[in-house]
């Protein structure tokens, strides 16, 4: 069977793609995996970035000796498996991103980030705090926001991937996006979608951003189609 590995988002864990893992693991050997500070894997010395990220995948593909994986990527997940497809094309087979937000301005950024504020997460939403502190234990959850806002609003200054890194890619890629989705646009995802060499847009039905909100069925149809051959 082929590797198939899920990448979770931003101050997100593997645990949350777990019902994804369960149903694919009939057709895929399916890996997923925690980037450094998240999940309880030790907070970087250095800052989050999306190169980080992306060499916690390479480091982890070293130690078990995968040579080449195709990649299931959620939200900030899928920007590092494109940031992958650009920086190490021969390690990548094929691509299938969930609800990435490719736009990138300070503004943008600006706006994100007021989502993150843990006071008034903590305030407003406990329940979602709780989650939070629990999902990333024993690393300080607090912390991991701190150190997620730092990287959205470098990514708000300086794109990891630029219109030409996305020229670039020749990997086959699907780019999915909710109907309903209040995060990412519609716009940004298709804008990508024209500039990469080998890709589809895929808009999911009744679909908002959350990952606990996906249709695990029908998303699992549409990636064992993809990565079938």
């Amino acid at each position: 069977m082929k590797h198939l590995l899920l990448l979770h988002g931003a101050i997100g864990s593997s645990e949350q793609l777990q019902k994804l893992k369960d149903t694919l693991s009939d057709e895929f050997i399916v890996h997923s995996i925690n980037f450094s500070g998240h999940g309880g894997i030790p907070l970087p010395s250095d800052a989050f970035s999306i190169a980080l990220f992306a060499a916690d995948v390479i480091s982890w593909m070293d130690t078990l000796s995968i040579s080449h994986i195709a990649i299931f990527g959620y939200s900030m997940g899928g920007y590092v498996a494109l940031y992958l497809a650009k920086h190490h094309p021969d390690r990548i087979a094929k691509i299938f991103t969930l609800a990435t937000k490719f736009s990138w301005t300070p503004e943008i950024a600006a706006q994100e980030i007021k989502m993150l504020n843990a006071e008034k997460i903590e305030g407003k939403i406990p329940a979602f705090a709780e989650t939070l502190k629990k999902r990333h234990l024993p690393n300080d959850w607090k912390i991991v926001l701190a150190k997620t806002i730092e990287m959205m609003l470098e990514l708000g200054n300086k794109n990891a991937l630029t219109a030409n890194d996305y020229c670039c890619i020749e990997i086959p890629v699907i780019l999915s996006i909710g109907d309903n989705d209040k995060m990412v646009s519609l716009n940004e995802t298709s804008a990508v979608n024209k500039l990469l060499k080998n890709s589809e847009l895929l808009l999911l039905p009744n679909t908002s951003h959350p990952i606990e909100t996906i249709n695990v069925s029908l998303l699992s149809q549409h990636i064992r189609s993809f990565f079938k051959d």
